[in-house]
């Protein structure tokens, strides 16, 4: 798994937007007991935290230790620096999550221990979010920002969320889902921040020893230099109950 995250670390848990509340309960109608639940590739601890509110205990893990360290405590979320494997009990899950972080991961790997530690009929939610827009006038800029200026220092990776997962293996037994948005108000400074948090955008930096945002926010600011941006991210989800090995 490549961590792409570090070096952004405080960043990522300012800037990057939290997930819907609906999003989480629509998960949670899915999920038959609240023992245990998993947490991978935690980063900050986003989502292991609205877990920690239903669940007895979180297993949260990721491979960057400077993420784990910007993640809010609780007594219940156990963190570890930890990739596709974990070393928890054979079938002692109730629920498998990933946020934002499964095209980096090893997946037939990962599958392999989701179907181990998992209890029959246990669920895997893992979600993404797409391009973000923002208006008619400012969506471009940032689409050619995204495509053409750190366009050329994405990871093959990231091809995954351009899909919306459709292309992604998801070897369990499918629950349909609904679309689901997230919407935010954000000062011209959050969009800021919340675009430096892109590993593209931290690639091109450490090559080219420039930050591309700049100029990019610079021009978004003179054609509408608002004080607050209405922002909108697509929100994709693919949720699975689990058999184990059949």
């Amino acid at each position: 798994m490549k961590d792409r995250f570090s070096d952004q670390a405080r960043q990522y848990a300012a800037f990057r937007p939290h997930y819907p509340k609906e999003l989480y309960d629509f998960i949670f109608k899915q999920v038959k007991s609240f023992d245990l639940a998993w947490d991978a590739g935690t980063g900050n601890g986003q989502a292991a935290q609205v877990l920690a509110t239903r669940f007895r205990k979180v297993l949260a893990t990721d491979i960057s230790a400077k993420q784990l360290v910007e993640a809010v405590r609780k007594e219940n979320i156990v963190y570890e620096v930890a990739g596709e494997t974990t070393q928890l009990p054979d079938q002692s899950v109730d629920l498998v999550t990933v946020a934002q972080a499964i095209h980096w991961f090893d997946r037939p790997a990962f599958y392999e221990e989701v179907n181990r530690v998992a209890k029959p009929g246990g669920v895997i939610a893992v979600w993404v979010y797409g391009l973000l827009k923002v208006s008619p006038e400012i969506d471009p800029l940032i689409h050619d920002f995204y495509t053409h200026i750190v366009g050329p220092y994405w990871d093959p990776e990231r091809k995954l969320i351009d899909d919306e997962l459709k292309t992604m293996e998801f070897p369990f037994e499918e629950i349909a889902t609904p679309s689901f948005r997230m919407r935010f108000k954000w000062t011209l400074g959050e969009l800021e921040g919340y675009l430096n948090t892109w590993s593209a955008t931290q690639k091109f930096i450490h090559e080219k020893a420039a930050n591309p945002v700049t100029e990019l926010v610079d021009r978004i600011g003179s054609i509408n230099a608002a004080a607050l941006y209405s922002v909108e991210f697509p929100l994709i989800l693919r949720l699975g109950r689990v058999h184990g090995h059949r």
